[in-house]
């Protein structure tokens, strides 16, 4: 399978008015790079429903990624408002990505189940909500990572994505 286009957008207020250097973008990018993925896009976006819902529809409507990682504003904070941006522009959901991170990330920390993390398609692209920590997102990344190919292959109509289906454990 060719590299994976992935685009990174941080929802961060502090991050986005340069109050605090965003660390989980660098670090997803770096993670991912690492990978073997393409990192096509970044950006850093305030809590704002309205801008995050904008920047997640012109990478999925540009085609220009497979894949797009969010990270923030997950959490119960009021400006927490990721998944719901994310909801208003999903086309399908994907319960079982953000209910793999929590259950795995429950054995790391009980915080975990404050998440409100969601994933989804929208066309052939894979949106998915990580935490706003560096740490949680890199966790919550391996978590899901070894789903990922195979996920993209499908959403590709890749021929390797008949493999995939076959895959013992």
């Amino acid at each position: 399978m060719t590299s994976l286009r992935v685009a990174i957008l941080t929802v961060s207020d502090r991050s986005f008015r340069g109050e605090r250097p965003d660390s989980s973008g660098p670090l997803l990018e770096k993670f991912l790079t690492e990978q073997g993925w393409k990192v096509v896009a970044t950006a850093i976006v305030p809590d704002e429903e309205e801008m995050i819902r904008q920047q997640l529809l012109q990478w999925c409507e540009e085609d220009i990624t497979d894949l797009i990682l969010t990270t923030g504003g997950t959490g119960v904070s009021p400006r927490d408002i990721t998944p719901e941006a994310t909801q208003s522009i999903i086309e399908r959901p994907l319960p079982g990505i953000p209910e793999a991170m929590r259950a795995a990330s429950l054995k790391i920390t009980p915080h975990a189940m404050l998440s409100r993390a969601t994933a989804g398609l929208r066309k052939r692209t894979l949106i998915i909500n990580l935490p706003g920590s560096p740490k949680g997102a890199i966790e919550n990344l391996q978590i899901i990572l070894p789903a990922l190919p195979h996920a993209v292959a499908l959403l590709r109509e890749s021929p390797e994505a008949e493999k995939g289906h076959h895959l013992q454990t």
